[in-house]
């Protein structure tokens, strides 16, 4: 499965389709502890908007809640961003600015302001500012879905990372949600042609500015690398679809996130048809939407991700013409209304970001992708009953989910795992169908360029333990997020178990290189090969990181003849 609109862990008994993707929420931090404090002597810069002041970070410059654009709110509701609004005076740049609407307790940025529609800002961390200097531009797509998250998270903080490695880092805060994503092209015409989209134009615009601005930050915007993790990955896969973002960027990279496909239209037209009922507005009065709180359409998101609330009703149209499929591995990987994502809407996002191939327009664009060993140790940490699974509790949760295709699956998993146990083998079931398959074939289909593409399998274990069983978070999701960041003494999924400093630089060292050269390397690792479908090399990052050819080649290949 490609990291879908609608994915939520597969294995789980009586799993229901939720209306966002299920990623990464940890609980916020407001403890009053600085990790990430901008402090003096503070730093003044003019950009094109106006002046600026910022501080000192851990050994690099830090300003934060840059305007990158203008209002999202009101009138600019569901449309593309709109220009900057310039300033008098100096700005303060020393505090995150306001992250996008979103459920309660979902930011963990250090002293954050409230939610607002009007997010439109990005931090930038350097070394220094005015020097002339050419430095890579590395540009962060924050994770959690297309739902929550913001660019002030602490663990990935940019300012290690820019004075380790001479690097400039860049976060943005976007439109998430359906404010982020309703999709209203089929029913308001021209005026809302780049709605469903809007999240990644904000994207697209940070870029913008990026190209405008960065060498003011001792950046080179020839050189700009965009990136994440999770729900920032997915959000790179449709940067890299739309025709807007070309001559942006230059690299990029993808950490467990896989994003092959985008919601069709008459998906994302269903969900708007479920929006306005939610709001008893008739769909020619749409423009009404304008006037609804923005809170409550947080608050249809949240019921909507407990499987409850107006989303989940479908209109008698859509009853008539989609009749609830049986279990199987296609009905679970088919988007459904009620969830939001970028929509391929023929302009704006013409085609799938990565099926049935790589976009033409990204044919020169080198390309870093991987996901963790164990992803699915994460998705599953609060359901501890699936870490007690045995053979015939395997067996049962795989039939619900993936049908006729749960014996296939299974098998392969016997033959190629003999001496795993069921947890074990179920962990790695979810994990390739969640993020390792969808990976190998974004990958093949990239590889298939002339660009370079580069790929790992971070197999780094945490020793964060699992409450209510024996376990760890073992190489989870997003453990890896304060690893790539530099930022390992900060409380986190990493833990601080042994190797993790040495992990960190290893990692750290290849991201840094391949923005700036395009060829990952790091001081006392081995040497990256280029990824081709042919030998399939696999750099297995840890303490020790070692070349891999075609890691689990056996399942792979099940699971890309089941169209995974």
């Amino acid at each position: 499965m490609t990291l879908s609109l609608n994915r939520r862990t597969l294995l789980q008994a009586g799993a229901a389709a939720v209306a966002a993707p299920y990623f990464w929420v940890p609980a916020r931090a407001d403890d009053g502890v600085w990790f990430t404090q901008t402090v003096g002597p503070f730093v003044e810069v003019e950009t094109s908007a106006g002046r600026l002041r910022g501080g000192h970070d851990r050994g690099a410059l830090a300003f934060k809640g840059i305007p990158y654009a203008g209002p999202a709110s009101g009138k600019n509701r569901f449309k593309a961003p709109p220009k900057v609004t310039p300033w008098t005076g100096v700005r303060d740049a020393t505090r995150l600015g306001p992250p996008a609407m979103q459920g309660p307790g979902t930011t963990y940025g250090e002293h954050e302001p409230a939610y607002s529609e009007d997010c439109l800002v990005l931090n930038v961390w350097t070394p220094a500012v005015n020097d002339g200097a050419k430095r890579p531009v590395m540009v962060y797509c924050h994770g959690g879905g297309f739902t929550t998250g913001s660019g002030g998270q602490r663990i990935q903080d940019g300012a290690r990372l820019a004075a380790t490695y001479d690097v400039v880092v860049v976060a943005t805060n976007h439109r998430l949600g359906l404010l982020g994503y309703l999709y209203l092209g089929d029913l308001g015409g021209a005026d809302y042609a780049t709605s469903g989209n809007q999240g990644i134009l904000d994207i697209i615009a940070a870029l913008g500015w990026i190209k405008e601005n960065i060498a003011t930050f001792g950046g080179d915007p020839g050189n700009v690398m965009v990136f994440g993790e999770s729900g920032g990955s997915a959000k790179t896969c449709a940067v890299m679809g739309m025709p807007a973002a070309q001559g942006l960027y230059h690299k990029a990279g993808m950490q467990s996130g896989p994003m092959l496909r985008g919601l069709p239209k008459e998906v994302a037209t269903e969900t708007a048809r479920r929006v306005l009922a939610a709001f008893d507005i008739h769909p020619k009065d749409f423009a009404k939407l304008h006037d609804v709180p923005a809170q409550k359409f947080i608050d249809l998101q949240l019921a909507a991700e407990k499987g409850q609330g107006p989303l989940t009703v479908a209109t008698k149209e859509w009853q008539a013409g989609h009749p609830p499929p049986k279990p199987s591995l296609a009905a679970n990987r088919a988007p459904k209304p009620g969830g939001w994502g970028p929509v391929v809407d023929g302009t704006v996002l013409p085609h799938h970001p990565f099926d049935p191939a790589a976009p033409a327009l990204v044919a020169g664009i080198p390309l870093l992708i991987g996901n963790m060993r164990d992803e699915a140790a994460f998705f599953e940490r609060d359901h501890p009953e699936f870490f007690h699974m045995d053979a015939a509790s395997l067996t049962a949760r795989a039939q619900q989910a993936f049908g006729p295709d749960a014996e296939r699956i299974l098998a392969t998993y016997r033959q190629t795992r003999p001496n795993a146990t069921p947890v074990e083998q179920g962990i790695a079931i979810e994990t390739a169908l969640s993020m390792g398959a969808g990976t190998a074939t974004l990958a093949d289909r990239k590889a298939a360029q002339s660009a370079p593409v580069y790929r790992y399998r971070n197999d780094f274990q945490s020793n964060i333990p699992i409450k209510g069983t024996d376990w760890t978070l073992r190489a989870g999701h997003a453990i890896d997020i304060s690893i790539t960041f530099l930022n390992t003494e900060m409380p986190d999924l990493q833990g601080d178990g042994p190797g993790l400093v040495e992990t960190a630089k290893a990692v750290s060292g290849y991201f840094t290189s391949f923005a700036r050269s395009g060829v990952p390397s790091a001081a006392g690792q081995p040497a990256w090969p280029r990824y081709d479908t042919k030998d399939r090399a696999v750099m297995l990052l840890n303490s020790q990181c070692q070349v891999a050819m075609d890691p689990d080649g056996q399942e792979r290949e099940m699971w890309q003849a089941l169209g995974v």
